[in-house]
């Protein structure tokens, strides 16, 4: 089989000058949030006396095929180290979504117990556990640690990168996939080529590939520029999916919107040039035409209005200290990094930040900040004024689940407009 993929769809490390689907030699700014550490790179007590890593954090955009992306790419095993700290499945919204995301694509794609379903990125295995209560045969491929944690749960993983050869040895054991995953992974891809020609390598005829991914439109909407941090290389729209299969024996067969980060976007794209098209395709990319996502104007009103959240939660905070309020957050997923350290939030302002007892993350420190991460039984003993949610997505479920449990503050919500939530106004 012929593996070859355009030249630029391999990300050298370092500054990237061209986008990384079309090629465009010209990339407009957007959003520059200065020099920042790895967003999942949580130092230990003991690292905070040695130096820390930043890098360049730039919002890009091109005008041909409309992909936000960043213009400096971390080596890939650098950000992926094997301590990467995220478990999907202890958020239990997140592990609700996908137990729903592997029911529905069971009927969509009518798969049954012979067939194969490989997901990529799987971390804990969260996804591939509701493909495994239906009987369906499942594989993960996770660089990190967390595949311990999957086998361990009965989610045969595979600890790897994945590329082509790793997809020629997964093929020669396991057979073909009639299903390819990859949630909240695909953006990430340092090797994009490597990664698209071997889920090629690796799906049946039929075969379809699913990417879900944080969505454009739903980014720039809500002013989400949190989403940037150097593990997301690339952020979606229709349009710019469509361009990238183009240039592969794929098509975007179909096209999805959900709730998953905060908006995001669950594209069809299955083996093969020339197949039918879902009319949800045409429809986003009249909507997202509609929404001026071809418009250097709608990046300009975006960062325009990031700029402006920044003043009012910073005034906030200031003023909360000038006031002897107690202040802290709650929740440290890799948004936190980039928001508290483009806000310029230090423990002065923000105590600490608290997380599930079964966080990997608790005992560590917030990148940057140096913000402690700690168990969220403090919020219980302390009652501060204000819990700041970082997961801020989320927020409806954390503020009913933090009240039932007997949290009596009231809660901040910084994106996409500063709100203030009055504990009594929290409905349980």
């Amino acid at each position: 089989m012929n593996t070859a993929y355009p030249r630029h769809h391999f990300i050298k490390t370092g500054h990237i000058s061209r986008c990384q689907i079309c090629n465009l030699p010209k990339l407009h700014l957007i959003l520059d949030l200065g020099h920042q550490p790895l967003a999942d790179t949580l130092p230990t007590k003991e690292m905070l006396d040695e130096p820390e890593k930043t890098y360049p954090l730039r919002m890009m955009w091109c005008g041909n095929c409309t992909c936000v992306q960043l213009d400096y790419c971390v080596n890939g095993k650098e950000v992926y180290h094997p301590g990467y700290p995220y478990l999907s499945g202890i958020t239990k919204p997140l592990a609700d979504y996908q137990r729903n995301m592997s029911r529905s694509l069971i009927d969509a794609y009518k798969l049954d117990k012979k067939d194969l379903v490989i997901d990529i990125g799987s971390g804990d295995g969260a996804l591939l556990s509701g493909f495994k209560r239906e009987g369906l045969r499942i594989l993960g491929i996770e660089p990190t640690n967390i595949a311990k944690i999957a086998n361990a749960n009965g989610i045969r993983t595979i600890q790897k990168f994945f590329d082509i050869k790793t997809s020629n040895e997964l093929k020669k054991k396991f057979g073909k996939a009639a299903l390819i995953t990859s949630t909240n992974v695909f953006a990430h891809m340092q090797t994009l080529g490597e990664v698209i020609m071997g889920i090629y390598n690796l799906l049946e005829d039929d075969g379809v590939f699913i990417s879900e991914t944080h969505y454009l439109l739903d980014i720039i909407r809500d002013s989400q520029f949190d989403t940037m941090y150097h593990e997301h290389l690339r952020t979606y729209s229709v349009r710019s999916l469509v361009q990238l299969f183009k240039q592969y024996d794929f098509t975007v067969t179909n096209a999805e919107r959900g709730s998953r980060y905060g908006g995001n976007l669950r594209a069809h794209i299955t083996k093969g040039r020339g197949r039918k098209v879902n009319p949800n395709v045409a429809k986003l990319l009249k909507l997202e035409k509609e929404a001026g996502l071809a418009r250097l104007k709608t990046y300009e009103e975006f960062a325009v209005r990031v700029k402006k959240a920044r003043l009012e939660f910073m005034d906030f905070l200031i003023k909360a200290k000038k006031s002897g309020k107690y202040v802290v957050g709650k929740s440290s997923p890799a948004r936190s990094s980039t928001l508290l350290n483009y806000y310029g939030v230090d423990k002065e302002l923000l105590a600490y930040l608290a997380e599930q007892p079964t966080s990997l993350k608790k005992g560590r420190y917030l990148p940057g900040k140096h913000i402690p991460i700690i168990d969220e039984k403090e919020l219980f003993r302390k009652q501060p004024d204000f819990v700041v949610l970082t997961a801020w997505h989320y927020a409806q479920e954390i503020m009913k689940r933090l009240k039932t449990e007997g949290l009596k503050s009231d809660f901040v919500i910084p994106l996409p407009d500063l709100k203030i939530v009055k504990n009594s106004q929290v409905k349980v």
